[in-house]
């Protein structure tokens, strides 16, 4: 059963391309810039979009799977996406949703970071060279061909200082000592736009609401220098229950790449998302069919528990593969439903010669950054090893070849001696 959804358009009320139909349907859609004349191009053909992430880390995380997912969708209906990861944008620091300026980074962390983003994108895309298989771009390839007096004589005067500063990125930093290093950053992204528009006839942009200033610059630059429309998609952004935005400088990442959040850490994050964003993350996170999906939702009480699992699962397939969405999902019945294979709760090896001081070990394991992280969860109660809570900073772990070590409620590590 597809569910379809009609949406006021500027020339009435009609039922829109099937993709806009599935998006609105899951509550993708934040703002368009022109829904009537991209529902037209859609039904016109195919056509061609792109969603850009700059490398300010070595892997996408669940904030920024909002877009993913809706490019991952357009795909499924035979358009062709384009994932930019960008090496040029990522020199300078969006300033959007920031009070203040991102941190340099080495050319080396920046050529890291964009393998890792290579890698993210690649576990949600079918990348190769079909009509509709994904292609990847690097925006630094073009970026680097402009001297500072090519790009100011090529497009200088197809931005205004007005219109510029009207744009709520730049608004919200000008207290806080906004540079003309950030103050460039959307000219680049508009370039970006108009770059892919001339090369690969792109006429969508998708993003999250935070970049909604910046792409709309790009249809602009697009109508100036090409006298052609071009449209801009964004998606809402995804929060944590205290209505925080979910990323990296936040603090409270989950992230995509499994060196960085195991699999089965990845699919306890959507074990665990409260009652009221089951629905909605059924719709965003997995490809269920919206069908199955009122069905999940309309579950109540500890019933709701089983679409919480079904959630879990399904997106972790998407972004890790079934295997390990299995192994995940034992793991949790393991430690939580009891029974199963314990073989595939997350673990970590570390040297362990003699007794070692909690705070110490509890660093060993990776659960911890720091002697002073830990510090705070002992003291707080929220460390057990082998099912005896810790809360002396003192207290001296002896030598086991095995520990089952649990941090707070819901995270667990079987650590064994090498």
């Amino acid at each position: 059963m597809f569910l379809r959804v009609m949406i006021p358009l500027g020339k009435g009320l009609v039922m829109q391309n099937e993709l806009l139909q599935e998006l609105a349907a899951r509550g993708f859609i934040n703002q368009t810039s022109n829904i009537d004349g991209l529902n037209d191009a859609l039904n016109s053909g195919k056509i061609t979009a792109y969603l850009g992430s700059d490398p300010t880390a070595d892997s996408l995380h669940v904030g920024h799977l909002v877009p993913v997912m809706m490019m991952r969708w357009l795909q499924k209906y035979g358009h062709k996406p384009i994932t930019l990861v960008g090496g040029a944008t990522g020199r300078i620091g969006d300033p959007s949703g920031r009070d203040s300026g991102r941190p340099m980074m080495t050319e080396e962390i920046l050529a890291k970071n964009v393998a890792g983003l290579k890698k993210s994108f690649s576990k949600f895309f079918k990348f190769g060279d079909g009509a509709s298989d994904a292609i990847m771009v690097d925006n630094y390839d073009w970026m680097k061909n402009y001297s500072h007096l090519d790009f100011l004589r090529d497009f200088g005067t197809d931005f205004t200082v007005p219109r510029m500063l009207s744009m709520d990125s730049v608004k919200r930093r000008l207290d806080n000592g906004m540079t003309f290093l950030e103050f460039n950053y959307m000219t680049f992204q508009a370039v970006d736009f108009l770059t892919l528009y001339r090369e690969h006839n792109c006429i969508l942009q998708t993003c999250g609401a935070d970049q909604w200033g910046n792409a709309i610059m790009g249809i602009e630059l697009i109508r100036k220098k090409l006298g052609k429309e071009a449209f801009v998609l964004s998606t809402s952004l995804i929060t944590d229950a205290n209505g925080n935005k979910i990323g990296k400088s936040a603090g409270n990442a989950v992230w995509v790449n499994e060196d960085k959040t195991s699999p089965y850490e990845y699919y306890q994050y959507f074990r665990n998302i409260s009652d009221d964003l089951v629905e909605k993350f059924l719709k965003i996170f997995t490809e269920i069919p919206l069908d199955k999906i009122e069905e999940l939702a309309a579950l109540q009480g500890a019933e709701l528990n089983q679409a919480k699992k079904i959630l879990a699962f399904a997106a972790t397939e998407i972004a890790h593969g079934t295997d390990a969405a299995r192994n995940a999902e034992d793991a949790s019945n393991a430690l939580f439903g009891g029974g199963a294979n314990m073989e595939n709760v997350p673990s970590a090896e570390i040297e362990m010669v003699a007794d070692m001081p909690i705070l110490d070990f509890l660093v060993a394991t990776g659960l911890f950054q720091s002697k002073s992280e830990a510090r705070r969860m002992v003291e707080q109660g929220g460390i057990q090893i082998d099912g005896s809570k810790i809360s002396d900073i003192k207290h001296v772990v002896g030598v086991a070849d095995e520990f089952m070590v649990q941090k707070g409620k819901k995270t667990f590590l079987k650590v064994i001696k090498k």
